[in-house]
């Protein structure tokens, strides 16, 4: 019942999970979306270098897709191939939501190779897309614009950034078409952003909102290619310090 959801000061329901349970299932629909993906891809971001391929999966294949930073976009880009292979479980009244892939946006000097990714702090994009990625087949639930991710509970920093969790956000950079399209197979595909949060920003947000959450995280020119650096628009006029 809907009084029984646990939710956060701003109204969002909270999920908790606890450790999957099930047990290994091989996946059924390998690379289903991949090459409509592909193709999506380049259409608006560029063309795929590397697919950076799971060995082995549970439950759907997933596979990080290599866009390399070039003059006209100076960013690396990571999207995710498979979590789209299976449904997530989506609530009633939520439409055409069902089926989703991830990208983060890295800077020109991030290193993208199997050797770097053997460095934390490196991977951990890499590791974050396939977690996220995974974590509404695994527990049977879904993932969606303004939902937040710690790193545990309670959280911890993640590698050697002061981040702390998650938020998912549409695309805004790229074109509107991007965000959401047909796939090959029928599939409606829907793409989010993983915007690496600090404590204080992740606290705002359940006690606040997604949409107060973005707004300062624009008005405080955090842009969307990662940057461990950057200020922190939690904290009290934290996105003010960027204009002192």
């Amino acid at each position: 019942m809907a009084d029984e959801i646990e939710r956060s000061e701003s109204g969002s329901p909270i999920y908790r999970h606890s450790e999957k349970q099930r047990e290994w299932q091989a996946p059924e629909h390998s690379g289903r979306n991949l090459e409509s993906i592909e193709e999506h891809l380049k259409q608006h971001i560029g063309e795929v270098e590397t697919v950076f391929h799971e060995i082995l999966s549970d439950r759907v294949h997933l596979d990080v897709l290599f866009i390399p930073a070039d003059e006209e976009r100076p960013y690396h880009t990571l999207v995710t191939s498979g979590v789209s292979d299976l449904p997530m479980t989506v609530p009633e009244d939520v439409e055409n939501m069902d089926r989703a892939e991830l990208l983060i946006a890295l800077p020109a000097s991030w290193p993208i190779s199997d050797e770097s990714f053997k460095d934390e702090s490196n991977y951990w994009p890499v590791r974050w897309l396939k977690s996220i990625g995974r974590l509404p087949h695994d527990y049977d639930t879904w993932i969606g614009w303004g939902h937040t991710i710690p790193n545990g509970d309670p959280p911890e920093p993640i590698a050697n950034t002061s981040f702390i969790g998650f938020m998912l956000s549409p695309p805004y950079w790229l074109s509107p078409d991007f965000f959401q399209f047909e796939a090959a197979s029928g599939d409606t595909v829907t793409f989010y952003n993983l915007v690496p949060l600090y404590e204080e920003e992740m606290s705002l947000k359940l006690r606040k909102g997604a949409e107060e959450l973005e707004e300062r995280l624009e008005k405080g020119n955090a842009g969307f290619v990662v940057n461990p650096d950057r200020a922190n628009v939690g904290k009290s006029g934290g996105w003010r310090s960027w204009f002192r």
